[in-house]
């Protein structure tokens, strides 16, 4: 919401909430007080030309059959959850969603009209390994390791006992190990190929002690030359506004509150080692939903997401 509230293209219509119908969005949401006087409904109207689902995880398509009639074929749909990105989940009724990773699937989004749009630890695990897959430096038969740590609000807002402060505090914690759903978008995405087999992606979530970003590394054997993959990772992301190749070590405040995604290459002997770096929140959530809303409409990329890091 507030992305979309100073974006210079875009009139909120309204926001649905069976929670908070009827209730302002400051009362809710305090850091949108002076923004905009604005209440939360209990049903979409119509007229919208976007809608941008939050729901939780496969709930989206009872949402979008219970107000079937108000779908036309123009309107756009951005859904972030989990209910469309997977190949064998992308077609409802005579839509046909597309999964929103904008720096791999740019045309497809542009003249999509339904966006699925990536999980967070997918969005840093598929930047950090597209380009060695997509360029075959590596096979799809090659084991990768990988090790990613999100902060306290990849566990959305509801209260859980391992989001709570007492649990987070001076504390460190591992979860999912080898079986994060998010892994079979990961390997469908990572390998260009749907239904794509997850065995040899290796990965083990953590919880940090913090509240937002992701720190993710990933290390595979390599026969390539360093320099080749530096080039083929520059050459991937030249066109891509958010995504940047750096030769310095990553720390994730670089990042944080800002819709950008750093990657760091490094080699030991036949392995190289990627480390990618982005906010959960804005890159790994609702920054590249309105960046999927700029391409379908012909915006400018960056628009309303120029945004300062928290670095400073």
């Amino acid at each position: 919401m507030r992305l979309l509230l100073i974006h210079p293209n875009v009139e909120l219509h309204f926001v649905v909430s069976r929670s908070f119908a009827g209730q302002q969005l400051s009362k809710v949401h305090p850091d949108l007080l002076g923004t905009q006087a604005f209440e939360f409904c209990e049903a979409p109207f119509a007229g919208a030309d976007v809608w941008f689902l939050c729901l939780p995880h496969g709930q989206s398509g009872s949402f979008l059959e219970s107000y079937a009639a108000m779908i036309s074929e123009e309107l756009k749909i951005i859904d972030l959850s989990n209910s469309f990105r997977l190949s064998s989940d992308a077609k409802f009724g005579q839509r046909e969603f597309v999964y929103g990773a904008t720096e791999i699937h740019r045309a497809k989004i542009q003249k999509a009209n339904s966006i699925a749009n990536p999980g967070c630890f997918a969005t840093a695990i598929n930047l950090a390994l597209a380009p060695l897959f997509h360029n075959e430096l590596v096979g799809v038969d090659q084991e990768v390791h990988i090790n990613a740590v999100t902060g306290s609000t990849g566990a959305g807002i509801k209260p859980s006992a391992t989001a709570h402060f007492s649990y987070r505090n001076n504390n460190f914690s591992w979860y999912k190990p080898f079986s994060h759903q998010h892994l079979d978008e990961i390997a469908e995405t990572v390998y260009n190929k749907a239904q794509a087999s997850k065995e040899n992606l290796h990965f083990l979530p953590h919880r940090g002690d913090f509240t937002r970003g992701i720190f993710a590394t990933a290390y595979t054997k390599i026969d390539c030359a360093f320099d080749e993959v530096v080039s083929a990772y520059e050459a991937f992301y030249e066109q891509a506004p958010f995504t940047h190749v750096c030769p310095d070590e990553l720390q994730l405040k670089q990042v944080v509150n800002s819709n950008n995604c750093h990657i760091h290459l490094m080699q030991h002997q036949d392995k190289i080692l990627i480390t990618s770096v982005l906010d959960n929140l804005l890159k790994g959530a609702s920054g590249q939903a309105v960046e999927n809303m700029n391409l379908i409409f012909g915006l400018d990329q960056q628009t309303g997401l120029q945004l300062k890091t928290s670095i400073f």
